[in-house]
């Protein structure tokens, strides 16, 4: 029986800097497998959008494996049972992907890979595709083995692929009913695929750049300040090496060149940039390091502090986006609509949540997860956690959103844009609408609470109620002593935090305790 090479692609859609395709191709005959796996596709994080950037993916990789000469066999099942199937007609030589920092699902899945591989024979080769470490044993040198990784040489394309030659049936493409998604794709989401990524890629370091610092914040600027470039990573278009290098060279092209013609925030804005792709793998090494913090909170002591008290239907009008604060619901229409929100916003929407509404991350989360185009698992529970106030190691920032609002929409431009329902409300009580007198209401056709809700809850009063419950629930004894172990594990090793807990006049974000309360 001849043997074969299988890649087994996930999040990890492209053929350019993919170490195991080349060194597959380097070793024999390859076939090349992606899984519509139902197991992956049924969990409270997934979502037809998600499915719908995949397959644009899906289909420019089939297209450039195939210049290779190569194959991309879709299987609708789950890995085992294509690995069976390919076993009965083919000895598998070797399996090669690339390791996944990804939800209990996918951990799971991979268990059981690596013991069905055990148990047949077949060596399976995982390779690295961040700079996040498995195994890990301290963060104290995370950080240069970071830059390691990032400055390391990005694989060739296969010189020399061999396709192997194996009978299989047509490749089918599973809609989101067959994978059991209970919504649909949205038509304004962002393109998948690596020729689009690298068009995003190139037009912002040629074009954007320097909108970047201090442009990312607002929801009517970040559109273009931002590098648009996360569902590309989330789903492997582009490496985040390839991006990083890329980054590198063209400062490198603008510090050689006139520094007349050179915008003045851009080499500021580059930094930044970079800055964030370090935070990437920062975040996800998190999830690597212990994959449960899906599940429960970072730091145990806080197992409790809210999910006794959740609401669901302040949970379902903060998910339809009828909170009654208008840059809270527009961001949610935003991200309904489109996918995407900006950064800020999403950590003011989980603030609310948290704070205002007292719910448990969990479910926020999937929901936020579902809507996320580039939800990246790795990023996104650490965030959600942070935000919400139960890893022991950050300050909790509070996000108002009226304030937020009149610093980041001054004029309203944004919140009429996703509001219809507000687009005649004057400017003074844009943001406040249950302020307007009724006659005014009358006058520019909205009542509150029938055109458009009524707040939930009183901003002030909710946040005091929050802070007061914090107060009280931080006086337990041993909650320091956790959150030593939690930083021990997963806190930021730069240089100032480098120092034993506790000896600094000012502590890092990392190293702030729960008693201390920023509103932003």
């Amino acid at each position: 029986m001849t043997t074969l090479q299988l890649v087994w692609f996930k999040r990890d859609l492209r053929v350019r800097d993919h170490w195991p395709l080349q060194q597959a191709c380097a070793a024999g005959p390859v076939l090349a497998l992606y899984c519509f796996e139902p197991s992956q596709w049924q969990q409270p994080d997934a979502s037809a959008r998600h499915l719908g950037f995949v397959q644009d993916s899906l289909r420019e990789l089939e297209h450039d494996l195939a210049k290779l000469g190569l194959r991309l066999w879709l299987y609708h099942g789950e890995v085992c049972a294509a690995l069976q199937q390919l076993r009965a007609q083919r000895d598998i030589a070797g399996l090669w992907s690339h390791e996944e920092t990804g939800n209990l699902a996918s951990y799971a899945r991979d268990k059981a890979v690596a013991a069905w591989c055990r148990q047949h024979g077949v060596h399976w080769r995982e390779i690295p595709q961040y700079g996040v470490i498995r195994r890990l044993d301290s963060r104290n040198a995370w950080a240069g083995r970071w830059e390691q990784f990032m400055a390391a040489e990005a694989a060739p394309l296969p010189r020399a692929a061999q396709a192997a030659q194996i009978a299989l049936a047509p490749n089918r493409w599973p809609d989101a009913r067959e994978l059991g998604l209970p919504d649909t794709d949205i038509a304004a989401r962002q393109r998948g695929g690596r020729r689009v990524a690298v068009g995003v890629l190139s037009d912002f370091l040629a074009e954007r750049a320097a909108q970047y610092r201090g442009g990312i914040s607002s929801p009517l600027k970040a559109g273009s300040a931002c590098s648009r470039l996360s569902p590309y990573l989330a789903w492997g278009n582009l490496s985040l090496r390839e991006v990083v290098q890329a980054k590198r060279r063209h400062v490198l092209a603008l510090q050689q060149g006139p520094e007349a013609q050179r915008p003045r925030n851009l080499l500021p804005s580059l930094a930044s940039f970079e800055q964030r792709l370090h935070w990437h793998c920062h975040f996800i090494q998190k999830l690597e390091s212990e994959p449960e913090i899906e599940l429960h909170n970072m730091h145990r002591g806080y197992d409790g502090l809210r999910e006794q008290d959740f609401r669901s239907d302040w949970f379902e009008a903060w998910a339809l986006g009828q909170t009654g604060y208008p840059l809270i619901d527009a961001c949610m229409a935003q991200l309904q609509a489109t996918g995407w929100v900006n950064f800020r916003m999403r950590a003011m929407l989980i603030s609310f949540a948290s704070y205002n509404l007292w719910l448990h991350w969990r479910a926020p989360a999937h929901h936020l997860a579902r809507l996320f185009t580039d939800y990246e698992p790795g990023i996104h529970y650490p965030q959600v956690q942070m935000q919400s106030g139960v890893t022991g190691i950050n300050a909790l920032r509070i996000y108002n959103p009226i304030k937020q609002a009149q610093e980041h929409d001054p004029h309203g431009h944004f919140v009429r844009q996703w509001l219809p329902a507000l687009r005649r409300v004057p400017d003074p009580y844009l943001f406040e609408p249950w302020q307007m007198p009724s006659t005014l209401q009358a006058r520019h056709g909205v009542r509150i609470g029938h055109d458009y809700p009524a707040p939930l809850v009183d901003f002030s009063t909710s946040l005091r109620t929050a802070k007061a419950r914090f107060s009280t629930w931080r006086e337990q004894p041993g909650l320091r002593e956790l959150a030593r172990a939690v930083f021990d594990k997963h806190g930021s090793r730069r240089a100032k935090a480098e120092r034993e807990w506790g000896r600094r006049k000012r502590p890092t974000p990392d190293q702030r305790q729960l008693g201390l309360f920023e509103e932003a």
